[in-house]
């Protein structure tokens, strides 16, 4: 006996990688629906042929959504049924979705949520950091200093942070990571479920250096330990002289004061202070 309501909006978490990890109630959703709603037509054809449902397809994303949320609900209200789904994961995180969930509770129009892959949570799992309190926070910008500036907020927080990102802008965030955070334990996740999934862990100085030294390759989650208060090495007196002395070598003061905060694992923002008041 089917279990799927007419006039409801489902959303539906898919696979992230290994097609085995999609749920029997998803499955059933997809297959009754009177209409699915996905990000990529393209992409979640692939995903439907492998499981032989023929429920019709519109495409649903960040480009299309204020417009096209309002037309979803008018049908919903009409009595139809629809599955939401994004490429990989939960829609509304960090994907498209949001947007016609929210239309959809102001107009009183029933939403369900079946539960399925999170790359994120299930990259926190794996990571083996602590996981009792975390903070997730999706894509970083994609500019250095933007990235620096929202990356000054969440330096001290006393819990796992974690961030998906691009390969082609890893190596940049893990700069970044240590010139605002200093040194910290971190794992960073690759092509989760897929055949080629990889775990990484070790300080963010080390990481950086493995990605330097070898580009990476497919979805990435980056996981950052608690903050915790240490007394750092030297101090304040010795980072200023050690600054001083790399730009008697003939480094520019930036890029001094970043060595220095590397050395000793602190922020860059603790060298420049110690810096300031030196002077």
């Amino acid at each position: 006996m089917s279990t799927v309501e007419k006039g409801t909006l489902y959303v539906c978490a898919t696979p992230i990688g290994n097609l085995g990890d999609i749920t029997l109630r998803v499955l059933e959703v997809l297959r009754e629906a009177d209409l699915i709603a996905a990000e990529d037509t393209r992409h979640s054809r692939n995903l439907l042929k492998h499981f032989e449902i023929t429920t019709p397809l519109t495409s649903y994303h960040q480009h299309n959504e204020k417009g096209k949320a309002q037309e979803l609900v008018r049908r919903l209200k009409n009595g139809e049924t629809i599955a939401l789904i994004s490429d990989a994961g939960m829609p509304g995180i960090s994907d498209p979705g949001q947007e016609v969930i929210r239309l959809c509770l102001s107009e009183k129009v029933p939403v369900d949520v079946l539960p399925g892959p999170n790359a994120g949570l299930t990259a926190l799992v794996l990571s083996g950091l602590p996981n009792a309190h975390f903070l997730f926070h999706g894509f970083l910008p994609s500019t250095q200093s933007a990235r620096k500036r929202e990356l000054e907020g969440y330096a001290k927080l006393p819990f796992t942070q974690i961030f998906y990102e691009a390969p082609h802008r890893l190596v940049d965030t893990l700069a970044n990571l240590i010139e605002v955070w200093g040194d910290r334990e971190a794992v960073v996740v690759r092509e989760l479920t897929k055949l080629h999934q990889t775990v990484h862990r070790g300080r963010l100085v080390s990481l950086l250096a493995e990605f330097q030294a070898t580009s990476p390759r497919g979805e990435i989650c980056v996981l950052l330990a608690p903050y915790e208060e240490q007394p750092a090495q030297g101090g304040p007196e010795e980072w200023q002289r050690e600054v001083e002395e790399g730009i008697k070598q003939g480094l520019q003061p930036k890029e001094a004061m970043k060595q220095v905060a590397k050395k000793y694992g602190i922020s860059k923002r603790a060298v420049y202070q110690a810096t300031l008041e030196g002077k």
